[in-house]
């Protein structure tokens, strides 16, 4: 199984590519136009503040560097006593990573961030499982010319500003701020793969749907909220099983129907691309009416019925 970029804009129309440079700050890092910066403040992290241990180095370790432990590259400048940073650029984190990173001091020592970090997501193993600890998150939403998703407002050129808010940055009310254009207003992100809910905000007190997006659900308010699904391109294949006559994929992306989605034989493997939303997906494969789980992905999971289920996580 192997993964290609893939963002599925059923409702937003053409992609177009601008400029725009804001800055937002969360815990454990900061993002000024197209730099990324990591902070380290041993301060934040009383496992380490307490331990009684000299720092002689900290390192930044996530699935963008395979969460390496003592890289020279990924290792943070001390600016302080309490203190370490770390910048990069911004194009080195595509969507083919997942942007949860943590701390870790002299090699061996995981710097762990409390429950009242406002940007934690619970860390889990590779099969999606839930650990004891908590990872740190790089909002998957910043506004930049690597952006891969344009939003657009037409209209209200009378207006001193308007804001893009989501749950792609919390329904933040300030970060995203609208670019003028000649028929309304526009910004660019950078999103991972994902089902996110937005809204655009005038002059800091008229929320709206996005007009030209039917999609759409209700808030809690009693209003609505617009819909966007940002999908990735996935390459599933069954290598061998060359006699059989038809190979299905099927999974919970297609209510495990049996004939929707028939694989094509290519070289020595059956193979089907499909576009899915971000996430964990259960699949298995049908060869000549029997069914399989994926003979190369070691990943495999019981659902509710008791099945077992190759699993793939889509980031």
């Amino acid at each position: 199984m192997t993964t290609k970029n893939k963002i599925l804009l059923p409702f937003l129309g053409l992609l177009f590519l601008t400029i725009n440079i804001y800055s937002q700050n969360k815990k454990g890092y900061k993002i000024e136009g197209d730099n990324l910066t990591f902070i380290f403040n041993v301060n934040d992290y009383p496992n380490i503040k307490n331990n009684g241990d000299d720092i002689d180095y900290v390192c930044v370790s996530g699935e963008f560097n395979d969460w390496t432990r003592d890289n020279d590259k990924w290792k943070m400048n001390k600016v302080s006593d309490s203190i370490y940073e770390l910048k990069r650029d911004l194009s080195v984190f595509t969507s083919d990573f997942d942007w949860e990173f943590k701390f870790i001091v002299n090699g061996f020592h995981w710097a762990e961030p409390s429950d009242d970090f406002e940007n934690i997501v619970d860390a889990r193993d590779y099969g999606g499982h839930r650990l004891m600890t908590y990872n740190l998150k790089l909002y998957s939403a910043f506004a930049t010319d690597y952006g891969n998703v344009t939003f657009k407002l037409k209209g209200y050129k009378g207006a001193k500003q308007v804001i893009l808010s989501g749950t792609f940055n919390r329904w933040d009310e300030t970060g995203f701020k609208m670019n003028p254009t000649d028929d309304g207003w526009e910004v660019t992100l950078q999103l991972k793969p994902d089902i996110y809910q937005y809204k655009f905000i005038i002059d800091k007190n008229l929320w709206v749907i996005d007009p030209q997006n039917p999609s759409k659900v209700e808030n809690e308010y009693g209003g609505y909220n617009s819909v966007i699904d940002i999908q990735k391109n996935i390459t599933f294949k069954l290598c061998d099983y060359l006699d059989a006559e038809t190979v299905i994929l099927s999974g919970d992306f297609n209510d495990w129907t049996e004939d929707d989605c028939k694989m094509t034989k290519v070289n020595d493997c059956w193979v089907y691309d499909k576009s899915l939303s971000g996430g964990k997906h259960h699949y298995k494969f049908i060869v000549d009416g029997e069914w399989i789980t994926d003979p190369a992905n070691s990943v495999k999971e019981y659902d509710d019925d008791g099945n077992i289920n190759s699993v793939c996580m889509v980031k």
